[in-house]
């Protein structure tokens, strides 16, 4: 598919006073606790850089037209444990808060709830992961960063004589760094929320200073555990590698030439700090899924190359540690077929499957950080790929 831009909002054209910027919100803790009553876990989740301070990521001169379909999704159903499910079902019993399905570059379906419209940004949580990830490639792409084996300490000898000294790129990457982290959202003595405090202290580096306090759990590339703590380590080393801000960077390669159509925000470690590489992104729904788009294009742009050939393909499937298949790429979730997505706890999801040239963005404000769909997300994701043959 050939990615190309049309002119549609002129350049250097201020964005509308934001809407939703007046409503009561929760604070930080609360979201991690799953501690927030419907409304205000709402107004919190597209008001979240109110929370800390952010970096602005800069949309471009023009914007990617996604064009509405002649054959809209209208009747969709599918079973599940026994269970038929409809999209009115799927959009309500996930609070799902925003849903567009785009195929072959054509809008399927849009909806917005909970007091949301087209206008509205919505926090991103760990989809962002893939985003900080799928800058390593174009930082490679770029010739900033070698190579994916380069040891992780060439660009931040800081982490020298830790836990990560031996760690390369790729285990980065793929989260198998061998670095002992407990990712426990709701426990307030895992490491996840050790992390959470050290963000809302907002003093430079004291989240990577609190990544290279931690012990080695085992060698590097033998064990996978999942880690947002190892995210700010990826966001670091783009930063280090580029010399940019990595929101700059982000906008410089994808935001502003994918056509996005607003621009988004990045929660900071401390003002004018380092962004959050594993959380904390702000955007509107559209442009998830143009980021989607830009996955699906194998990372090429107008014709311009941003990520390495064939590197979202090798970021989207299983990987091998230690003998056993992990269902984790770098920083990206393999799904049915050829099929993967980002994903966020709450329920946000960029979702691509190449072989029907779909994607799928989606936005949630479930109850708690996990375990609390009331339809399972990727039954409905793989029953969607199933339906539109």
């Amino acid at each position: 598919m050939m990615l190309a831009c049309a002119a549609s909002v002129p350049a250097g054209a201020a964005e509308s006073t934001y809407s939703h910027a007046d409503e009561p919100i929760g604070t930080v803790r609360e979201v991690y606790d799953g501690h927030l009553y419907p409304d205000i876990q709402a107004n919190t989740f597209r008001n979240i850089d109110r929370l800390f301070p952010t970096r602005v990521v800069a949309r471009g001169e023009t914007v990617l037209p996604l064009p509405q379909s002649s054959h809209p999704l209208t009747e969709f159903k599918f079973t599940d444990n026994g269970k038929t499910y409809d999209l009115y079902d799927v959009l309500s019993l996930n609070r799902v808060s925003g849903l567009l399905v785009i195929r072959s570059g054509e809008i399927l379906f849009e909806k917005y709830l909970l007091g949301n419209d087209e206008h509205t940004r919505w926090m991103s949580m760990s989809v962002v992961k893939s985003m900080t990830a799928t800058l390593i490639g174009a930082a490679i792409q770029d010739g900033y960063i070698s190579s994916i084996d380069d040891p992780i300490v060439n660009y931040l000898p800081r982490f020298k004589d830790t836990a990560y000294d031996g760690v390369t790129v790729k285990h980065l990457l793929q989260m198998t760094s061998g670095v002992a982290w407990n990712e426990t959202y709701t426990d307030p003595e895992s490491d996840r929320r050790s992390m959470l405090e050290a963000q809302i202290g907002q003093q430079p580096g004291a989240i990577l200073d609190l990544m290279a306090s931690l012990p080695r759990a085992a060698e590097p590339g033998t064990l996978w555990n999942y880690s947002t703590g190892e995210t700010q380590v990826a966001g670091a080393l783009v930063r280090a590698a580029t010399g940019k801000p990595v929101a700059d960077y982000l906008s410089e390669k994808i935001w502003s030439k994918m056509g996005m159509e607003a621009n988004a925000n990045w929660w900071l470690e401390s003002p004018d700090g380092l962004e959050i590489g594993g959380s904390g992104l702000s955007a509107r729904l559209r442009d998830y899924a143009r980021f989607g788009l830009f996955l699906l294009n194998d990372g090429v742009i107008d014709g311009q190359r941003v990520l390495p050939e064939g590197w979202v393909g090798t970021a989207s499937k299983p990987k091998m540690v230690a003998g056993e298949e992990i269902e984790y790429g770098y920083m990206l979730w393999p799904l049915h077929g050829s099929s993967y997505a980002a994903i966020g706890i709450f329920g946000q999801i960029v979702f691509v499957d190449p072989d029907k040239n779909l994607v799928v963005a989606m936005w949630s404000a479930q109850p708690k950080p996990v375990d609390r769909h009331g339809v399972d997300e990727y039954a409905f994701l793989q029953a969607l790929s199933a339906y539109l043959e």
